[in-house]
């Protein structure tokens, strides 16, 4: 065996895969990439999305939900709070999770959220106004989070009404943060159930409930081709601050 180019005689030895150039009967050595792989996992309420709890808490986390082949080491794109369902995305990739999660890349979360009563428009647009003061976006001039402006506005749509609840479709950008059932909330809105849909393009379907699949190619092709768009006129990477759902 020969490490950079030295015979090796005496075992053991210690090498840095991703360094150290390694040979055996003159054939190089080579670190195996690990493969990338894309889970969607419909997470039920009062699941936590991380890879692990606080030691002696123990909570039921996405991770728990997931057995895949690869066992490949997968963490969550971004955050979705214990109380609220719906789609979650885990992967080995960091450089899409970045894309996906950091705010001045404004990618776009879908929600629909079950409220008490039956409200018109003009009651959603009066939430809609009171939700903004609320909200703030990612300011890449300050390199901070700023308060909103209408133009960057959440979206809220009327979707539908079930017994005395109004639905709502909320479209939140990553460029503004908040606990969208806290700023509900606070313009006197209680939610009583609130579902993740999807996250730029990628749609929610084709799961149950406190299940998982792997995404098909078309999938992931235009999750990549979103990211890379986003990210296309943003800067270099730092940490991820996204809408905490």
């Amino acid at each position: 065996m020969f490490v950079n180019g030295k015979k090796v005689t005496r075992l053991p030895v210690f090498v840095n895969p991703a360094k150290d150039r390694i040979a055996v009967d003159g054939r190089p050595v080579t670190r195996k990439k690990s493969r990338l792989v894309y889970v969607m996992v419909n997470k039920p309420e009062r699941v936590l999305t991380a890879s692990s709890d606080e030691p002696g808490i123990e909570r039921t986390t996405v991770l728990d939900l997931v057995d895949h082949p690869a066992k490949a080491r997968l963490f969550p794109v971004g955050r979705l709070d214990y109380q609220t369902a719906g789609l979650v995305l885990l992967t080995n990739d960091g450089a899409l999770t970045n894309r996906l999660t950091h705010p001045s890349f404004e990618v776009p979360k879908v929600y629909n959220a079950a409220v008490k009563g039956i409200l018109d428009v003009g009651a959603v647009a009066r939430v809609q106004t009171a939700v903004l003061r609320e909200l703030k976006k990612y300011d890449r001039a300050a390199g901070r989070l700023v308060p909103a402006t209408a133009a960057q506005r959440v979206e809220i749509d009327i979707i539908g009404y079930e017994e005395e609840r109004t639905v709502l479709r909320l479209t939140v950008r990553d460029g503004q943060s908040g606990n969208i059932a806290r700023m509900l909330a606070a313009a006197g809105v209680h939610v009583r159930k609130l579902e993740r849909t999807a996250i730029g393009p990628l749609e929610l379907r084709g799961v149950r409930r406190g299940q998982w699949r792997e995404l098909e190619r078309g999938e992931i092709a235009v999750l990549r081709r979103a990211a890379r768009k986003a990210g296309a006129s943003s800067p270099p990477d730092k940490g991820a601050v996204e809408v905490d759902a």
